[in-house]
């Protein structure tokens, strides 16, 4: 759900980073902010709760500008919408944004407490730009802080970095959230999705599970999970990368057929652990939500009726919550009745 765009040049990425969120506006969030290392290399964050429109107005009465930068749109797993909650996270000069769900983030909160940090925010989130920061009291670049940062991390992230002590540079890393390179002319780019880039570049490296990225204006450096330097393929995106092209098969339903396995990959990503869904990822207070639950009631039309119908065979066999399955327009004129505790799955006839 969550957007992430970040930033190394020679010229000022504030425009860079507003048009990104911008372009990603269509997942879904609840509040925006972004954090830039201005030309006296001072950490300057701004956030709001909100749309991205939202932000623009407060940078346009607190102007900053620079060369590094990173910033993100939020969907709240973690704590309210709010200000305080959304992103950067930031911790002495440190700043982090983050896709995904930390589900040991109780276990850091008391470690980073112990280490004399205040929690400020109900996100899972914040520990992660203290653990960077105190890394670096040890560490004395960005990327050794940030992997050994990781190193204690479980659960799937997306993650943008930077530092005052290092800020000509930004540090990317995922695991079960994907995040791509943008590469440009004197400035280097990452994105939770190319999209948010195609306004500065058409020429993009997809990083796989377990990589770290330290990008500058001048270069870029992947390396894996065993902390090797590797190389990973550019890819140039065309035109015809935007429209929805039939390719190979006969007619679009033939291709959302054979698609499904990868759509299904690319929609859990992030948002199951070995054995069991991340709850949060749902939204704020879900978890609560769903344990009071006694039926399930599924509205849709069409061919999402149908998936409505698989998914009650499948919700009744693995929860044993009674699942009932209407036609949306149906549902609309007829009198239902709803128990209490009732949790209602809408779909949309696009299957949203």
């Amino acid at each position: 759900m969550c957007g992430i765009v970040g930033a190394a040049s020679q010229r000022n990425i504030y425009k860079i980073l507003i048009e990104g969120l911008r372009r990603l506006e269509y997942r879904g969030y609840d509040s925006a902010g972004l954090s830039i290392l201005d030309n006296a290399q001072v950490l300057q964050t701004r956030k709001t709760i909100g749309r991205v429109a939202d932000l623009e107005k407060l940078t346009a009465q607190q102007s900053i500008s620079g060369n590094t930068g990173i910033s993100h749109t939020r969907w709240a797993t973690h704590g309210e919408p709010s200000s305080i909650n959304s992103h950067p996270h930031t911790s002495s000069g440190v700043s982090v944004v983050h896709n995904g769900i930390i589900e040991n983030h109780d276990q850091l909160r008391a470690e980073v407490k112990a280490l004399g940090y205040e929690i400020l925010s109900a996100t899972d989130t914040e520990v992660i730009a203290h653990l960077v920061h105190h890394q670096l009291k040890t560490h004395t670049d960005l990327r050794s802080a940030v992997e050994k940062t990781i190193a204690k991390l479980e659960g799937a992230y997306a993650l943008g970095v930077i530092s005052d002590t290092q800020p000509e540079t930004v540090i990317g890393a995922r695991s079960g959230s994907p995040l791509v390179i943008g590469l440009g002319i004197d400035e280097n780019f990452i994105a939770s999705d190319q999209m948010a880039l195609r306004q500065v570049t058409d020429r993009f490296v997809f990083l796989e599970e377990g990589d770290l990225v330290e990008i500058s204006s001048a270069s870029y450096s992947i390396f894996d999970q065993s902390g090797s330097e590797v190389k990973r393929p550019i890819k140039q995106l065309d035109e015809k990368d935007l429209i929805a092209e039939k390719g190979q098969y006969r007619h679009f339903m033939q291709k959302e057929i054979f698609e499904q396995s990868t759509v299904l990959a690319n929609t859990t990503a992030g948002r199951i652990a070995e054995d069991h869904i991340r709850e949060a990822i749902f939204g704020y207070q879900a978890e609560a939500l769903f344990a009071q639950t006694n039926n399930i009631h599924i509205v849709a039309c069409g061919t999402s009726f149908h998936s409505g119908l698989v998914a009650k065979y499948w919700l009744e066999e693995h929860t044993g919550v009674p699942c009932q399955v209407e036609v949306a327009s149906e549902y609309r004129y007829r009198t239902v009745p709803v128990p209490a505790g009732t949790l209602f799955v809408t779909i949309s006839q696009s299957g949203e």
